[in-house]
């Protein structure tokens, strides 16, 4: 049995690992999916303050006050920046890093560093023009290709993002162990994708990387192939341990 923390991306929540999580827990293993402050059923906490920094510290209570080791983190899209905060945080807590079509940050960047100045743009207009300034609104499942029978579900579901969790850079400490198993799952079928820069530095890292003929939503496109993948993780993590 393995332990995961699965952490959804910008303007997402829980919700969407439902399939991922519910397949996880049919092999027996042991699943946290939480929703990070702000989002989704979080909304109501929603604030200019909620930061990078808020919701690194969200999953870093979660993983101290359920008790949790031997943890294979994932992170999706935004949360890739999450669980870097995370891994650097607790490292003597993981047993592997999985980084589900994300950004990944070196210290002192943010996730608007990383981001093609178009897109980073569209997102500064669009909180200017609907978020009061400080607030960014969905990008339509339609962008990220999601699966035709769940964008309205989709668009349904997700919330606005406060734009600080976009442009607070990243404090690393240097504390991830250098042993710990990485993996970086590519989604090659939706356009734009800032991506594969991401998959290609994994590449260059020696980490393991994966690629997955979906839209951005992994989860909700390809959970069977996303859950192989996450236990495929968690189990070479585990014969590789001394």
């Amino acid at each position: 049995m393995a332990t995961f923390v699965l952490v959804h991306g910008a303007w997402h929540g829980s919700w969407c690992w439902k399939r991922v999580r519910t397949a996880l827990h049919a092999r027996g293993h042991e699943v946290f999916t939480p929703t990070l402050t702000g989002v989704a059923e979080r909304s109501h906490l929603l604030s200019p303050d909620v930061n990078l920094s808020t919701h690194i510290q969200d999953v870093v209570n979660l993983m101290q006050w359920e008790e949790l080791s031997d943890v294979v983190l994932c992170g999706h899209s935004y949360g890739g920046c999450v669980i870097s905060g995370v891994a650097d945080r607790m490292p003597s807590r993981l047993r592997a890093l999985v980084y589900l079509d994300a950004f990944v940050l070196d210290d002192g960047q943010s996730l608007h560093d990383t981001l093609p100045p178009a897109q980073r743009n569209l997102q500064l207009e669009a909180a200017a023009r609907d978020g009061e300034g400080w607030k960014v609104p969905p990008i339509p499942a339609e962008v990220f290709n999601v699966n035709a029978n769940d964008r309205e579900w989709v668009n349904r579901q997700c919330t606005v993002q406060p734009i600080a969790t976009f442009q607070e850079r990243l404090k690393l400490r240097g504390r991830i162990d250098p042993r710990t198993e990485v993996t970086f799952i590519l989604a090659t079928g939706f356009d734009g994708s800032p991506f594969p820069a991401f998959y290609d530095g994994a590449k260059a890292k020696g980490w393991k990387t994966v690629t997955m003929a979906c839209g951005h939503d992994v989860m909700l496109d390809r959970p069977g192939e996303l859950t192989s993948a996450l236990t495929d993780a968690a189990e070479s993590a585990k014969n590789g341990k001394i």
